[in-house]
């Protein structure tokens, strides 16, 4: 939802990055309208990751930003600040993570080294990504932090948000998306877990 909000005034367009082939009709009823579909790679992580990027730069795209898919509250303000600065220059934009990691990464050009030897799902990947882009001799253009759940603690931490509480390390004005299919997954759960 926050994808599509950040893309509904035109600036950007909507993909979902996608495995296994043959899975597009139930990908499609899980995701906004307007949402296209890009079918993965081969390989791992890295080399899913930077070849997305090429896809989507040789698509004609003047940028392509990766999100990850589990920070349901990232908040449409970074989203937006992304695709402000994957357009301004030759750099990597990264959403910095709590957890050490990236909640996005945004390029304007490929740039393979970025994603190579990372240590992925580990707390250093972002630190990781930027000695690869000081060695590419590629600037960084940080945005605000924010979290994605992978554990029951950041679990703790969405339920809290959805609750009404803003996370510690919100900057000021940067407010969490709604995240209504979450909401209403957890309202589910919750159900499900005082019928049990």
């Amino acid at each position: 939802m926050t994808i599509a909000d950040a893309a509904a005034d035109g600036t950007a367009s909507p993909f979902a990055v996608y495995t296994p082939a043959g899975s597009e009709l139930a990908l499609q009823s899980l995701l906004s309208p307007g949402f296209n579909l890009l079918l993965q790679c081969e390989g791992n992580f890295g080399t899913r990751l930077h070849q997305a990027t090429v896809d989507l730069l040789e698509a004609g795209h003047a940028g392509a930003i990766l999100v990850n898919s589990d920070s349901p509250t990232l908040p449409v303000q970074i989203l937006r600040a992304a695709i402000a600065a994957v357009r301004s220059e030759d750099a990597v934009v990264l959403g910095p993570a709590i957890d050490g990691g990236y909640t996005l990464i945004g390029l304007s050009r490929p740039h393979a080294h970025l994603f190579s030897d990372i240590p992925w799902s580990t707390s250093d990947v972002y630190r990781q990504t930027r000695q690869r882009a000081a060695e590419a001799n590629v600037p960084v253009i940080d945005l605000p932090m924010w979290y994605d759940v992978d554990d029951e603690a950041t679990l703790h931490l969405l339920e809290a948000e959805l609750s009404g509480e803003r996370p510690s390390f919100a900057e000021s004005g940067l407010t969490g998306a709604l995240a209504p299919a979450t909401r209403n997954f957890l309202r589910r759960r919750s159900a499900a877990q005082s019928a049990a």
